[in-house]
């Protein structure tokens, strides 16, 4: 192994997956065949494990030793239901408070985000299962550990849980610079969800058509958004300030 979280060779995977962790990445060789991939497909499809296909060369980057065509990664966290969590935290009697992550990359970034997050009592963080920043040891390092004490949820799709929340009577704000309304004209003492976008595109155009509210943090300067992390920050202590 390369490292601790990385399994590669088919049946490694294969028993990785039957003994129950969670593969937060996946690479398949494209044009893999044969028995043995056939099984490991059956998995995936039986555990809706998502996954890549991908050339060789991007496999034999990851490692040097025997893959077999199939390089995985295990997360070190294990992943919160979303219904679950969603109605744990209503019966607490908690005004629910909820992060949506949409397509975010940069692991420093998410780690940074992880850990403002828990600083401000955020109720459970959401992803994408594909396409966004892994939980690796980068991110565990930027999160200080935070990582392990607040829920993440991962689901197949951004808008099916946006649809959940809001039927859960949850207000779904983006944060984003086409919005009208500063983050400071938006009532945050209410049950809410804030949506952050990637680092390049920010939060989707088909996401942004779904949202209750958008939002804004104010801009003097002459460059013209913030740090994803740090606007993350700025929007959760305002949400902090007003439930005071």
């Amino acid at each position: 192994m390369k490292n601790e979280s990385q399994v590669f060779g088919i049946r490694a995977v294969i028993e990785a997956i039957n003994s129950g962790k969670t593969i937060d990445k996946l690479f398949i060789q494209k044009g893999l065949s044969g028995d043995l991939s056939k099984e490991l497909m059956g998995l995936l499809k039986k555990n809706s494990i998502p996954f890549s296909y991908v050339p060789i060369e991007k496999l034999n980057r990851l490692t040097r030793k025997n893959h077999q065509g199939v390089v995985a990664y295990i997360s070190p966290i294990e992943f919160h239901n979303l219904e679950d969590l969603v109605m744990q935290v209503i019966e607490s009697g908690d005004v629910p408070l909820f992060l949506i992550l949409d397509q975010l990359s940069d692991v420093r970034n998410f780690g940074a985000i992880i850990r403002t997050a828990e600083c401000t009592g955020v109720h459970g963080i959401i992803i994408q299962k594909k396409g966004g920043a892994p939980v690796n040891a980068d991110t565990i390092k930027t999160s200080a550990g935070a990582v392990f004490k607040i829920p993440i949820c991962k689901v197949d799709h951004i808008k099916d849980a946006m649809f959940y929340l809001q039927g859960s009577g949850m207000q779904v704000i983006a944060a984003t610079e086409k919005a009208s309304d500063t983050i400071y004209n938006i009532n945050l003492n209410t049950p809410s969800a804030i949506i952050m976008g990637s680092e390049g595109k920010g939060v989707s155009n088909s996401v942004l058509k779904l949202v209750d509210q958008k939002a804004k943090l104010p801009m003097y300067g002459e460059i013209g958004s913030l740090n994803v992390s740090v606007a993350c920050g700025a929007f959760l202590y305002e949400a902090i300030r007003q439930r005071l």
